[in-house]
């Protein structure tokens, strides 16, 4: 799990505290509105959207918004006809990356990914051959000072989490996605105040960056393909060193 909290940190942060709130919300509306069409409209019976859910209530995203999202997927709103795209390729340092994307025009998110891959460095591989390296998993983050390791521990492992770490000032809590609500749930009847909650990609192995100006870069592609109006999410392995993170913070 190493290096993991401080890249997701990166990103949540990153995302709480500029303005794109807008368009997060809108991809959180596309993503819910998929996930209703296939499963339903009912949390209680789609975890997958239920999930959904808690990730766009941590963004503090209306509750009218998320409403009229579910809506537009099961049908009782008119809603835009989405298609799921998963791309799959290498940075450069040979960091594994994977670009999950809803867009109505196949075409124009292709041509834009693309154009971020190329203008990076990157290139794309075959479909499955980076996918394999990674685990789909319920990933929750804690402050260390927020409750006590053990009984943090308790909580979670009887809930049905699979492993707990200390990864800096916070911990990592992992499960498999069929229980990741119910962890959420317990730790918030147990009033245990959660950093960050999602279910996402983790990689196998890290690929550790120690040069600053590679893992700028690296984070420089990363972030233009987030900026993507058809880009969801993207997954890398990039563990960037503590010394590189350090310098990249003091240019």
């Amino acid at each position: 799990m190493s290096g993991h909290s401080k890249w997701a940190n990166i990103k949540h942060k990153k995302a709480a505290a500029d303005n794109k709130r807008g368009r997060i919300f809108s991809k959180l509306a596309k993503e819910i509105m998929v996930v209703a069409r296939h499963g339903g409209g009912d949390p209680a019976a789609n975890i997958a959207l239920r999930t959904l859910i808690q990730k766009a209530r941590g963004f503090n995203m209306p509750a009218d918004n998320i409403d009229r999202a579910i809506k537009k997927g099961t049908g009782e709103l008119e809603g835009a006809a989405l298609e799921e795209m998963i791309y799959e390729g290498y940075a450069s340092g040979g960091v594994a990356v994977i670009v999950e994307a809803l867009s109505d025009n196949r075409n124009r998110t292709a041509a834009d990914v693309r154009h971020a891959f190329t203008k990076h460095n990157a290139s794309f591989s075959g479909q499955g051959s980076v996918a394999r390296s990674f685990q789909r998993k319920g990933l929750i983050l804690v402050k260390a000072d927020a409750v006590e390791e053990e009984k943090l521990m308790e909580l979670v492992l009887e809930a049905g989490a699979e492993d707990m770490n200390r990864e800096g000032d916070e911990y990592e809590i992992v499960a498999e996605p069929s229980v990741f609500m119910d962890v959420v749930d317990v730790l918030n009847a147990a009033e245990v105040p959660i950093e960050n909650s999602e279910v996402t990609l983790l990689p196998d192995t890290y690929m550790e960056i120690t040069d600053a100006g590679q893992a700028a870069a690296l984070m420089r592609f990363v972030e233009a393909l987030e900026d993507l109006d058809d880009v969801q999410n993207v997954y890398t392995n990039l563990d960037i060193s503590d010394a590189a993170m350090a310098a990249i913070g003091e240019g």
